[in-house]
Parts: C-alpha cells; structure tokens; sequence
C-alpha cells in the first residue's frame, strides 16, 4: 500500500509566487496519486512564517479551493529553519514521509517523483541534490564551494550542494524533532540520523517571481550557526592563534633587545603599533567566538519554545 506524503513548503513574504508554487505542487502530487505512488490523503502544508503581505490569506484562499493544501500560521517571524521544524511537526503526525522545499520553485518538484520512488524502495532519508551551481553569480559560487570546504575542515559532515529539499521517512523524522536544540541547522542535523540514504540530483532553476528572503546577511548567519553548533574548532584555533600571538611577541621582544645593545637607534613605532594592534585583535576575536558559544549555552538552557502557531488549516478538521 502506498505511502501518505506530506510536502512542507515554509513561506516568508510569498504572496508572488503561492498561486503557482500550489498549481504545480497539486499537479504532481495528483500525478503521484494517479500513478498509486502515493496515498490519495497526501496532502501539501503551507507553512507561514509571520509574513506581513498576504501570504497567510492566499494560504487561506488555496486551502479552500485545493483539497490538498493545508497550512499552518506561526504567531510571529522565528526564521526558516524554525518554520520549517513547524511544519515537520504537523507532518508527522499526519503521513508516511514528509518533503520539504521552499516556495520559490528554484528546486525542482520533478525530483520529487524520483524521491518517492526512493522511499517506496526502502530508503528513510533522501537528499536533493543541485547538480552545478551555474545559476549563481560568481560571488555566491565561489562563497558557498569555499563554505562547504571549510565545514569539512571544521569536521562537520554535510551532504555537498544540498540545502533543505529533502523526503524523510517518518520514524527519520521523529528522531530529527527528538533532538532539543534551539540553534537550529538540520542540513547538518539529518545526516546524523544514519538509516539508508539516497540522493537525487537536479538543476536549479531561477526564482520563479518575487525577491530572495534570504540576503547575505542571513546566509551568513545561518553558516556561522552550522559551525558553531557543530563543531568546537573554532575554539581550538583561539588556542592557537594566542599561542602564534604570544610567539610573535617574544621575537619582537628579542629583536628590540638585540638592536638596543647592538645598535645605534631603536626602531620606532611601528613595530610596537603591529605588535599591539595584532595582540589587540587575537584577544578580541577569540573573546567573540568564545562569546559566541556561551550565548549559544544561554539560548539553549533558557529551553524557550521554538514556534508559536496561531492556527491551522487542515480538511480533517477546521480551527
């Protein structure tokens, strides 16, 4: 008998691009229905993630023409990864596996088809994969190649060129929300789940219409939150550099020394600003990775709720 999916789709200021993200996800999931991939009670879970445009009334609107589209409505903004747990949530209680791709269309919902079939062969766990990066401009490439080698280096196993378009299978994902953590980066967290894997690769696609809601400046946190929840090098590498500090420092001391006793003149400022400004920033950059993870300690014992839902829109049961 075939499984029931759940296709997660978190959504941030989506109102350009909900009506078509909907008609094309209802389109193949009716095909997988046809085709007895899938249970016919699949069903498609919006996600609204504290958007201040009319996300959350098209989420509304769809939910009441499309017998497949459920939602959820979080009570404020708590970010992607937060929604997405949001959504995985309900899921689970509610299907066999769970997909989850963002809003934009950028991932291509035909590897969908190819993830079910993993599944219905046994797999618990499988990745969408990008098969380049040729879309992207030259910064965001070399940026993420460059992200991805420095998070094997810090030991952080990560699946290359994955991002959050995955299926999981439900006793996958139950192990996935077992873990407590506010600090949230599942792109790390899944692959420590073990179960069979498999990966489906696909070209990414331009966004579809509307703005990326995820800049720079959130990209970038969300990579220092995988290294800092993930690994403890960072701290070992403040070692490191107080100790290259304090080495530096000796042999400034020693060349001084050496040009007072054998010397004319002592050499001016500018060894002693180099030597001061380099001490300065060893000490300030490890006090802020230090920083860093006592404020990561103090987010996760405060153990406040990730989510707050505020309503939901299911065709078992309205509320």
């Amino acid at each position: 008998m075939s499984g029931k999916l759940a296709i997660v789709v978190p959504c941030y200021q989506e109102e350009e691009v909900l009506e078509e993200t909907s008609s094309q996800l209802t389109a193949v999931l009716e095909s997988l229905i046809t085709e007895q991939a899938v249970s016919p009670d699949s069903f498609i879970l919006f996600v609204n993630d504290g958007s201040t445009d009319n996300t959350w009334p098209i989420i509304r609107k769809l939910h009441d023409s499309n017998k497949y589209v459920c939602g959820v409505n979080l009570a404020g903004n708590v970010g992607h990864q937060n929604a997405l747990v949001a959504g995985l949530s309900f899921a689970v209680e509610h299907s066999d596996m769970t997909i989850t791709i963002d809003a934009d269309l950028q991932d291509d919902i035909n590897a969908i088809r190819e993830m079910v079939k993993c599944f219905n062969e046994g797999k618990d766990i499988v990745y969408g994969v990008r098969q380049n990066r040729d879309s992207d401009t030259w910064f965001k490439r070399t940026s993420a190649q460059g992200y991805y080698r420095m998070m094997k280096f810090m030991g952080v196993n990560l699946v290359y060129n994955h991002a959050d378009f995955r299926l999981m299978s439900k006793r996958a994902l139950l192990h996935l929300l077992s873990f407590r953590e506010r600090n949230l980066f599942l792109r790390g967290m899944v692959p420590t789940i073990g179960y069979d894997t498999s990966i489906v690769y696909y070209d990414r696609a331009e966004r579809f219409a509307g703005e990326s809601k995820y800049p720079l400046r959130k990209m970038m946190t969300l990579a220092f939150d995988g290294i800092t929840s993930f690994s403890t090098k960072p701290v070992h590498l403040v070692l490191y550099v107080g100790v290259i500090s304090m080495f530096v420092a000796f042999v400034i001391l020693c060349w001084t020394l050496y040009t007072w006793l054998f010397k004319e003149t002592v050499p001016g400022w500018a060894s002693i600003m180099i030597s001061f400004w380099f001490c300065s920033g060893s000490v300030l950059t490890g006090l802020g990775i230090v920083g860093e993870y006592v404020g990561k300690i103090y987010i996760e014992v405060k153990d406040r709720p990730r989510y707050n839902i505020e309503s939901i829109l299911t065709h078992e049961q309205e509320n």
